[in-house]
């Protein structure tokens, strides 16, 4: 009895000290890189992708194509960034980088999902510094079933223009769903900042999560890694996700975000999961 009350302080205390401690991780130069373009999406809610008049791909949006098939284009996006970066999209200021690529891999094993990102935090110039403890964040989401277009659209269905940091906007509303929930792991690079490890529900606000979220985040020169590690959802599945990264202490919208792409575990997908 004494023996397991001290491993389940040990296990306790590793979930407690969040980035501080290193996690076993698979043989990462073993496990392909599939690289994502994470870019400034502005004030481009759900609603506002649900427009004709505001978003042309709206239409095929509901034939059923995906945000990834219409905009990946040779590795890259084929977004007007001028456009994003306009006092219409971005009325406060866009960030100097409205672009820039993330290497994304990922690996299974029995138990668990590892999710690694590899990128270059771009130069500062955002509009918002509101996070004073953070300088980056790098968040990872997973839909479920019941959220609307979540296949298609991955985070974006959380996005609505009442949410906090949208223009005129109730500063006490989060990201939300009105079907469904997303999970989410976060990590901080505050020192001594804890693992954030939740769910985006129909109430609209964050609830404890799941997962069993941890991870790890290093910085060598200008360059972040950061390895998340969840529960294995189970071998043989193709789930959705998505990321966002806030860096030069953002908040709120003032992220760069992925579209939403598949992750195959043993399974096809945009990015498969590399068994070890």
């Amino acid at each position: 009895m004494k023996k397991n009350m001290i491993s389940m302080l040990f296990m306790g205390s590793l979930m407690a000290l969040g980035t501080q401690v290193a996690f076993a991780a698979p043989d990462w130069s073993k496990v392909p890189k599939r690289e994502v373009s994470v870019f400034h999406p502005g004030v481009t809610p759900m609603e506002w992708v649900g427009k004709k008049s505001a978003h042309s791909g709206t239409a095929g949006l509901k034939k059923g194509e995906t945000c990834v098939g219409c905009h990946e284009e040779k590795g890259g996006l084929n977004f007007n960034f001028k456009r994003l970066a306009d006092k219409e999209l971005e009325p406060k200021g866009a960030p100097a980088t409205m672009v820039y690529p993330v290497a994304v891999q990922a690996a299974y094993d029995a138990s668990s999902l590892y999710i690694r990102l590899t990128f270059k935090a771009p130069p500062s110039g955002g509009a918002d510094h509101s996070d004073k403890d953070n300088e980056l964040k790098a968040t990872v989401m997973f839909p479920d079933s019941k959220v609307p277009l979540a296949s298609q659209v991955g985070c974006w269905a959380s996005c609505h223009g009442d949410a906090r940091t949208m223009p005129g906007a109730d500063d006490k509303k989060t990201k939300y769903v009105k079907e469904g929930k997303y999970e989410l792991m976060q990590w901080r690079s505050a020192k001594g900042a804890k693992v954030a490890d939740g769910t985006v529900t129909t109430e609209r606000k964050m609830e404890g999560g799941s997962l069993g979220a941890k991870a790890e985040g290093t910085k060598a020169g200008d360059t972040y890694t950061i390895t998340f590690t969840r529960n294995n959802p189970g071998e043989g599945k193709t789930i959705p996700f998505g990321f966002a990264i806030h860096d030069d202490h953002a908040s709120g919208r003032f992220h760069h975000v992925s579209l939403g792409y598949t992750l195959g575990i043993g399974a096809e997908g945009d990015i498969k999961a590399t068994k070890q």
